[in-house]
């Protein structure tokens, strides 16, 4: 099966004042369409600079990165707007929602900027809302909701372009225990039975054990990467603990 993402010796240095600072440091994988895939690492690894690099927000200063077979060296500034638009969902550890919108126009906001004919619209958020399962909430404002209920919402959000990958990052980050395993299971349904291939960005153990796979970074580096059995890893770790 080809590749959906690919990075060969990937790099990003920052530079400040003059003064260089690397966050990567030639991070070489390749993520399968249908994959679910936590990419793991202690503060400061370079996790969220990767995600950025990934999710077309930033460029890397050295190394190659394909999507979908094509390299990114090839899209203009606003080639890489659009496939972000159209092919990338995000889900944020802080929601990002608009305060005082409905949910329904939360999740139809990425809709406002993509090619999708407005007639169709209305269906698409509805059928988003409704796999996160708050049709009962559509029409409440953030305010209304719990921090598990947002975050389902921005799930809804990220799904309703119907892109070929989501990543999270640090999607359980503000949400209690009960909540936290709500929302992982809710990502474990959309890779298990609607196939959406998702790229987890996490430091927590019981996130990334939904993953069937484990990328841990260290220093800007794959320290390792590991197949795991999924959610038999999570019941797993709930035993040991």
């Amino acid at each position: 099966m080809n590749a959906l993402i690919s990075v060969r010796n990937l790099a990003k240095t920052y530079i400040s004042e003059g003064a260089e600072t690397p966050a990567l440091g030639g991070v070489s994988f390749s993520i399968a369409p249908g994959e679910f895939a936590a990419i793991m690492g202690p503060s400061g690894s370079g996790k969220s600079t990767l995600l950025h690099v990934l999710g077309f927000l930033d460029r890397q200063t050295s190394g190659e990165y394909f999507f979908e077979g094509k390299s990114i060296a090839e899209y203009s500034d606003e080639d890489l707007a659009r496939v972000r638009n159209e092919k990338i969902g995000f889900i944020f550890q802080a929601f990002n929602l608009l305060a005082r919108t409905s949910v329904y126009n939360n999740v139809r906001l990425p809709l406002l900027y993509s090619r999708v004919p407005e007639v169709q619209w209305d269906r698409m958020v509805r059928d988003a809302i409704a796999l996160v399962g708050l049709e009962h909430r559509m029409l409440h404002e953030p305010s209304q909701l719990s921090g598990g209920e947002k975050q389902r919402v921005a799930i809804a959000r990220a799904l309703v372009t119907n892109p070929e990958v989501i990543f999270a990052d640090e999607p359980t980050g503000n949400l209690d225990s009960h909540s936290g395993n709500v929302i992982m299971e809710t990502l474990d349904r959309l890779n298990s039975d609607k196939g959406h291939t998702i790229v987890l960005i996490t430091h927590e153990s019981f996130a990334a054990a939904h993953a069937r796979r484990i990328i841990t970074l260290r220093d800007g580096k794959v320290e390792s990467d590991v197949e795991t059995a999924g959610a038999l890893q999570r019941d797993g770790l709930k035993e040991k603990e």
